[in-house]
């Protein structure tokens, strides 16, 4: 992001199986190409957003366990990737997480506290959120500014699409009242199938400038990168997947400075 954004907190937030960690790998490495300071926290406790940046998760010594629940300093625990972004792994331990910050107070502000105090470096920070709704999750929509929906166009995902928006209007209503919503991404998109048009043009009439205008296509290089432990970007720049992530960093980067679309 070339404008300076000083500490954006963007969730990922979704089911698993839609591109939530694809997106969060690759939004990173794409900001950051594209001249911002970035920190991805991996949330989620089966750590594919790790393994994803090339960090092996059974090797880490520290991770965002222990900056969460131990308050120990963010650049112990980060790592920095090949694509230019701080990664803060997550993993297995984040389970023991969600029972140790059952016993502490302000266990729900616990992430919002401790970005405050150590993100201040960074232009965004995006957050892999798990996929389901735990105290963790709540944790993230807490410090979150805006959260971004990955979503297949199918009629289930709509569904579930209701009951993601309803937990963020509780989280907006009782515990951050600026929580925004930055966009519904449309993702694994294949413009051949006809019930991904219908539902497309569902989530466009019901959503309108809230769906992102950017779609990230069903592809086999974007598929094959995490196994290298390499974003797409690096992996092969000129596949459609590399190329449809680019483009969405670009469009947030224009929404988030308020220019055109």
């Amino acid at each position: 992001m070339n404008y300076c954004v000083t500490d954006i907190h963007l969730s990922i937030q979704t089911q698993g199986g839609v591109g939530k960690t694809t997106t969060s790998v690759n939004l990173s490495a794409s900001l950051a190409l594209s001249g911002s300071n970035v920190l991805l926290i991996d949330l989620d406790p089966q750590g594919n957003a790790t393994m994803g940046s090339g960090v092996d998760k059974s090797a880490i010594e520290q991770s965002v366990y222990d900056w969460l629940v131990h308050a120990v300093a963010l650049p112990t625990v980060t790592r920095r990737c090949q694509a230019g972004y701080d990664l803060m792994p997550g993993g297995a331990d984040l389970t023991a997480a969600e029972i140790e910050l059952m016993t502490q107070t302000r266990r729900e502000f616990r992430m919002r506290d401790r970005l405050a105090l150590d993100a201040r470096a960074y232009d965004y920070v995006l957050i892999d959120c798990p996929p389901s709704l735990n105290i963790l999750t709540l944790n993230a929509l807490i410090a979150a500014h805006s959260v971004l929906i990955p979503m297949q166009c199918e009629y289930f995902a709509l569904e579930g699409l209701s009951s993601l928006l309803e937990t963020i209007e509780g989280v907006r209503s009782k515990a951050n009242p600026s929580l925004l919503i930055e966009g519904l991404l449309r993702t694994m998109y294949d413009p051949r199938n006809s019930l991904t048009q219908d539902v497309s043009r569902q989530l466009i009439k019901h959503f309108g400038d809230q769906v992102f205008r950017t779609v990230i296509p069903r592809n086999v290089r974007l598929a094959e990168a995490p196994s290298h432990g390499l974003p797409v970007i690096l992996y092969d720049r000129h596949s459609r997947g590399a190329v449809a992530y680019m483009a969405l960093a670009g469009e947030i980067r224009r929404r988030l400075s308020g220019s055109p679309s």
